[in-house]
């Protein structure tokens, strides 16, 4: 805490479209780019470093759009210590609002000898040069010791007292390799702060790798040890392993921040929405168990958990996930699943059973979970149909017909089943083979939703492959998500968008329904 007892604010520095493009196969076209930095404004970022402006022509223009149109953000421009790099980035960034350069040179021995080949008091000349030559446009300068967690103490020490001397405003001690271990960090920032001339005046940032698995907590420990700028990535991408996680050091602070002190900026809301358009812009998946923003980060398989958790929230939670922009999904049906999930999911969707006709389902949900790992919506609404002899689900695809090839235009037939058991047949083309599909769909349910995301994953190898769809469709601002399995993935995703558009018009029965009975209690 500060002095006066409040949290002290810690500034969140994003690299996502610098160091997180990094990643191999992350790179991305410059308009989308400004896409992405426009969303990191919404996420209430303080600062953003948007690539590197020597390395392409788009790259410069990239920075320099993003420069003029997010005014209300700090622009970086990053440079090597040579002047050619300080004058492009200088350059793109000269129409923020506010700017800073950020300039790094490495300070590790084995860097030196075999990357840089130079001695210590030629990087320290190179630092005292470029320093000086960036201050002349700029006046807030940020320096990086590359590799500084594997630097001599005593020359790192060095090398920080020459940068503050020149005009450095921001000391960067970054972990490059993700080497080192929270303490170390610790000790690191402590002793730099400690001992360097004028280690006091100026501010200082962490910006940890995460090859030990150890970003999160390294950047926490340089935090504890005074830093007031962690710099971080969208879904932790990045060279190698990636980098600090945005999401989950933002979340770290904020569910601990009793015990550590500090705050952010960030906009939670916009946390899930961020991680998702990264995600798809740079064609990087996230993890099902990354934590905050994978797929499996607040959901339940386990009886125990379940019951909890419908009793109350807290009992196997310590995030609300909703507060951070991701869907109300938390109980995932598989074969540790109890009754009382089955019941209170199939609740949802209108579908209320009892007694011998709750124990026919859920044995029949059980074999089913015993043969895959887990039973989607759709399948648990099927099997409630035939126990019941009933169709719950609005509409079933029943034959899927498709046209493909390399030269011709892809077209499609499909055959949908409503609930009063009536077959019709829909056929559509388009320029892929599931565009002519959703287009089929589209005819057929007149209340289907838009399609807002579609992930493929593919579930087993060789000649009997499966493929998994999961679609996610908008309706009426909220958003429902239908999954498939089979080894056609045209068929699955198919499925998996009549089972979104199913569980849209279900959910809003539903709730037509309660809204109802509200009004009919009010009007008595």
């Amino acid at each position: 805490m500060t002095q006066s007892n409040q949290p002290r604010t810690i500034q969140i520095f994003d690299t996502t479209l610098r160091d997180g493009e990094q990643s191999p196969g992350a790179a991305i076209a410059p308009e989308r780019k400004i896409i992405i930095a426009r969303q990191l404004a919404r996420l209430g970022i303080d600062v953003i470093e948007p690539g590197f402006a020597v390395s392409s022509p788009g790259e410069f223009a990239a920075i320099r759009q993003i420069s003029r149109e997010l005014q209300g953000v700090e622009i970086v421009g990053f440079a090597r210590a040579v002047k050619g790099d300080i004058d492009a980035a200088v350059k793109a960034t000269q129409d923020a609002a506010r700017r800073r350069l950020h300039i790094f040179i490495s300070s590790s021995d084995i860097h030196l000898q075999y990357q840089l080949r130079m001695s210590r008091a030629e990087v320290i000349a190179r630092t005292r040069e470029v320093l000086a030559y960036g201050k002349q446009f700029v006046q807030e300068i940020e320096f990086s010791a590359m590799d500084a967690t594997r630097s001599d103490l005593d020359f790192l020490t060095e090398l920080t007292e020459v940068a503050i001397s020149e005009g450095a405003t921001i000391i960067n001690l970054p972990d490059t390799l993700g080497y080192a271990l929270p303490e170390e960090i610790s000790h690191m920032f402590t002793s730099v702060r400690r001992r360097a001339r004028g280690g006091d005046t100026v501010r200082y940032s962490a910006h940890c790798h995460d090859d030990l698995g150890l970003a999160a907590a390294n950047s926490l420990a340089a935090v504890r040890a005074g830093a007031s700028q962690v710099e971080v990535t969208v879904n932790g991408i990045g060279e190698r392993a990636g980098n600090c996680s945005l999401e989950e050091l933002v979340m770290i602070l904020d569910t601990r921040a009793s015990a550590i002190g500090v705050k952010t900026n960030i906009n939670q809301s916009e946390i899930f929405e961020t991680s998702r358009l990264v995600s798809r812009m740079m064609h990087f998946p996230v993890a099902f168990n990354k934590p905050i923003v994978g797929r499996n980060a607040f959901q339940h398989e386990s009886g125990i958990h379940q019951d909890g958790l419908l009793k109350n929230r807290s009992t196997y939670e310590i995030m609300d996930p909703e507060a951070m922009g991701i869907p109300r999904s938390m109980i995932v049906l598989g074969k540790h699943s109890g009754r009382h999930a089955i019941k209170h999911r199939l609740a949802e969707f209108g579908i209320e059973l009892e007694g011998e006709q709750l124990d026919a389902v859920y044995a029949a949900f059980k074999i089913k979970a015993d043969s895959q790992k887990m039973v989607t919506d759709e399948q648990l609404i099927r099997i409630a149909g035939e126990q019941t002899e009933t169709q719950p689900d609005p509409y079933v695809l029943t034959d899927l017909q498709v046209m493909s090839g390399s030269r011709s235009v892809r077209s499609a037939t499909v055959t949908l089943r409503d609930c009063s058991g009536r077959e019709a047949v829909y056929a559509a083309a388009g320029a892929g083979p599931l565009e002519a599909v959703i287009s089929c769909i589209r005819q057929g349910i007149p209340d289907a939703s838009e399609l807002e995301d579609l992930e493929l994953h593919s579930l087993t190898t060789g000649e009997d492959a499966h493929g998994e769809a999961v679609v996610s469709v908008l309706m009426n601002g909220e958003r429902y998500r239908g999954t498939s399995v089979h080894a056609d993935i045209v068929f699955a995703a198919a499925e998996a968008y009549v089972a979104a558009c199913n569980a849209a018009i279900l959910s809003s029965r539903v709730h037509k329904s309660n809204n109802k009975s509200v009004d009919n209690v009010d009007n008595i």
